[in-house]
Parts: structure tokens; C-alpha cells; sequence
């Protein structure tokens, strides 16, 4: 897969400000406000970023969060993970593996059949309807 490289004046240009500051800046949107965390559709989640696609509407569950929630990526090679020790906890961020930016973070305490919890903002998604 071929890494997107832009410069920060060429991301603000291309994504909104809620956009720029989730995907670029590390943000998180407030619980129960973005767009997708109770979108129940089959589709394809893409990064908001570039169009990689990221996650399956299969793979999504209620976590009771209040941000969309998947059991798995779409594909391993879709997102990367790094350490994140911000704000004094020791978390996973989730980051999308086309164009880097951030998605959201990955916790140990999801459902079958992987136990994984891809915590993801809605504002660094675009739904693709099936």
C-alpha cells in the first residue's frame, strides 16, 4: 500500500475542521454526537482522510460508548496501531495505514469472535452504503 504524504496546509484545504482536528490533530469527538456511532446500514467505512476502506458495518456493534464500534478492521493492512501513553493512560491509537491519520483507539474488551474494541470517531469516517 502506498503511503499519502500532504502537507498540513493541503490537509486543512481538503478536510472540514472537525476532520482536520480528529484526523491530523489527534482529537476525539464527545460521546453520542458523531454521526455514525448508531448508524445501523450495511456498508463500508472509509477513512475521511483518503477513501481507504477501514471497517464493515458487519463488524460493528453497540458498546454502549457512544462511538461506532467494530470487532475487527476490514483488513489488517488497512489500520496501524502505536502506543499512545497521552493523558497518563496507556492506550493503542488507531491510526488509518493510507494517509495516517487518526482514527481512534483499540481496547481489549469487545465481543466475540475477537474480542477487540475498535473505539473510532465518526468524524474520521465516510459510510459507504452497500
Amino acid at each position: 500500500m502506498e503511503k499519502i504524504k500532504k502537507s498540513e496546509e493541503e490537509w486543512k484545504k481538503e478536510l472540514t475542521p472537525e476532520q482536520y482536528r480528529i484526523l491530523r490533530e489527534k482529537g476525539t469527538e464527545r460521546a453520542f454526537t458523531g454521526e455514525y456511532w448508531d448508524t445501523h446500514e450495511d456498508g463500508i467505512y472509509l477513512c475521511a482522510g483518503c477513501g481507504q476502506e477501514l471497517f464493515d458495518s458487519q463488524t460493528k456493534f453497540d458498546s454502549g460508548t457512544g462511538w461506532p464500534s467494530y470487532y475487527a478492521a476490514l483488513d489488517e493492512q488497512s489500520v496501524e496501531e502505536q502506543r499512545d501513553i497521552s493523558f497518563g493512560m496507556i492506550r493503542t491509537e488507531v491510526h488509518c495505514a493510507q494517509c495516517g491519520g487518526h482514527l481512534g483507539h483499540l481496547f481489549n474488551d469487545g465481543p466475540n469472535p475477537t474480542g477487540m474494541r475498535y473505539c473510532i470517531n465518526s468524524g474520521s469516517l465516510k459510510f459507504q452504503k452497500k
